[in-house]
């Protein structure tokens, strides 16, 4: 098995693009594309929360023959757990394939297991869009959690690993930027999708939309850039040293600040190979002690922090203030640009200000929407259905506008940047897959205990997600420490590590000056 492994592994790489294109429209190509395996996460929330109010979704996959003001009063006959099931079962399979792309990452390289993620994603497309009853749609929705766990654990590290030090931030925010218009764009499908009612390409046909996604992500992974970290890792250092002077330079191998960048990552390498091989899981545990802290809670809050208790059920959940289903999904469309916007103040801001200043804004203001989106909708729920409740209505939808934007700024990009940017080589695919899990283990226990809370407690179950924001806040304020502006082999000195890369004969050699093992304060 080990040598069948072996052989699958890459033998050869060509890199080189034409000069035109080398630089910086590589570098912003190769982020953008490769991102289009979030936006195909998005996008597939977008579907899911836009179905579950259409009539003919509900009568084909729950068995109940409902009409448009049956669900307008939320009175659909759905057990809340199917539905949650429904929704959920994307993140269990998700939580797995995001375990075994770290083996994948390392072993294959970055490019392939995005290849990889781009296939199960369109064979998944295709058994949700022809399902015929609700135990197709989950086998679909469980492959595309395969998917999903792959590229998301993986793209992040290639956007860091492609990235110039000073632009990490942005690379990252481009990618939750793509996610983000993922969503929008499935909201505006399933709006448009809506009017074709009662035939059933109202919910099927958004899923043909997924496919073409999944297809143009598999046909640019064709093209896709290694990272020059994985080559020079693995044994391919010419080509490494030719694909970073393609994405961070001009083409030209001998321009010296790619040399230095270059013979930087080589000495971190050769450091971390004399520390040993890849890490093992314990290793991550008990040598990156706080950076597996940062990475496991940092996604841990992004979700408890009520993203997806929002955008899985946001048309159920305008429903439920008062809006008819068709202004639900219209509403949702616009929350979903705001949603998107969000991103465009982290993208020039977060390396400048760094990602402690960013979480800690983003607590206190998701905390503050939270408030008041829980406190009208104790009040919409006194109110008797219908024109009673617009004006309630509208202040808990621009409640929510506000709470979208704030997190697309803030607690939606800078997890999935930190988690990929604080480990080091040897160990950053197990880091960032144990930061993956978990964001879908809390993705899963949000999607799951939503609906029958919301049916539980009503508005009260904001004020929960309320706390959890608080909460953020304080382990951000005494436990994360600052890592903007600094290069991934310089990030162990953050966290503790006793290195020092430095530069002899003008910058002819590189060295490590002191070493000592990462157990020590990090």
């Amino acid at each position: 098995m080990s040598s069948l492994w072996q052989n699958l592994k890459p033998k050869t790489y060509t890199p080189r693009y034409p000069r035109r294109f080398v630089g910086r429209p590589l570098l912003f190509a190769s982020s953008a594309l490769a991102s289009l395996g979030d936006a195909m996460f998005g996008y597939s929330q977008g579907i899911i929360a836009a179905a579950q109010v259409q009539p003919s979704f509900i009568r084909r996959m729950f068995g109940k023959d409902v009409s448009m003001d049956m669900i307008q009063r939320g009175d659909t006959g759905v057990n809340v757990f199917v539905q949650a099931i429904t929704v959920a079962c994307l993140n269990i399979t998700a939580l797995v394939a995001a375990l075994v792309s770290a083996y994948l990452c390392d072993h294959f390289g970055r490019r392939i297991s995005i290849r990889i993620g781009a296939v199960l994603y369109f064979a998944a497309s295709l058994i949700q869009l022809f399902a015929p009853n609700l135990s197709a749609l989950i086998v679909g929705r469980c492959l595309q959690g395969c998917g999903v766990g792959i590229l998301s654990m993986t793209v992040p590290i290639l956007q860091c690993e492609i990235a110039p030090a000073h632009g990490r931030g942005q690379f990252v925010a481009i990618e939750y930027m793509c996610l983000n218009a993922g969503y929008v764009l499935a909201s505006w499908v399933g709006y448009g999708f809506f009017f074709a009612m009662p035939n059933e390409i109202s919910w099927r046909g958004p899923y043909i939309i997924q496919a073409a996604l999944a297809v143009i992500l598999f046909v640019w992974s064709l093209y896709l850039p290694e990272t020059p970290r994985w080559l020079i890792k693995n044994g391919f250092r010419a080509e490494g040293l030719g694909a970073l002077a393609d994405l961070n330079g001009t083409g030209d191998p001998s321009d010296p600040q790619i040399q230095v960048i270059y013979r930087e990552i080589c000495a971190a390498i050769e450091y971390e190979e004399n520390i040993g091989d890849d890490a093992t899981w314990g290793q991550v545990f008990t040598q990156y002690t706080r950076r597996t802290v940062v990475g496991v809670t940092c996604q841990m809050f992004a979700q408890l922090n009520g993203i997806n208790a929002i955008l899985y059920f946001l048309p159920s959940n305008l429903t439920r203030a008062g809006f008819t289903i068709s202004r639900s999904l219209l509403y949702s469309g616009i929350c979903a640009l705001l949603y998107c916007s969000g991103t465009i103040p982290t993208f020039f801001g977060i390396d400048r200000y760094g990602r402690r200043a960013f979480l800690l804004v983003g607590s206190a203001g998701l905390t503050c929407t939270l408030a008041i989106v829980g406190g009208l909708q104790y009040k919409v729920d006194a109110l008797p259905v219908g024109d009673a409740r617009t004006g309630t209505a509208n202040g808990i939808f621009a409640a929510v506008c506000v709470y979208l934007f704030i997190f697309g700024a803030t607690w939606g990009p800078t997890p999935w940047l930190l988690g990929a940017e604080i480990y080091p080589l040897r160990a950053r695919a197990k880091g960032m897959a144990l930061s993956t899990c978990s964001n879908w283990i809390f993705n899963f226990i949000i999607a799951f205990i939503t609906p029958p809370l919301f049916s539980a407690i009503h508005g009260g179950y904001y004020f929960l997600l309320l706390g959890f924001c608080v909460l953020s806040g304080v382990v951000v304020f005494f436990v994360y420490p600052e890592t903007k502006g600094c290069s991934l082999e310089e990030l162990g000195e953050v966290f503790g590590d006793k290195t020092m890369v430095t530069s002899q004969d003008g910058g002819s050699d590189i060295t490590l000056q002191s070493t000592a093992f990462p157990n020590k304060g990090s």
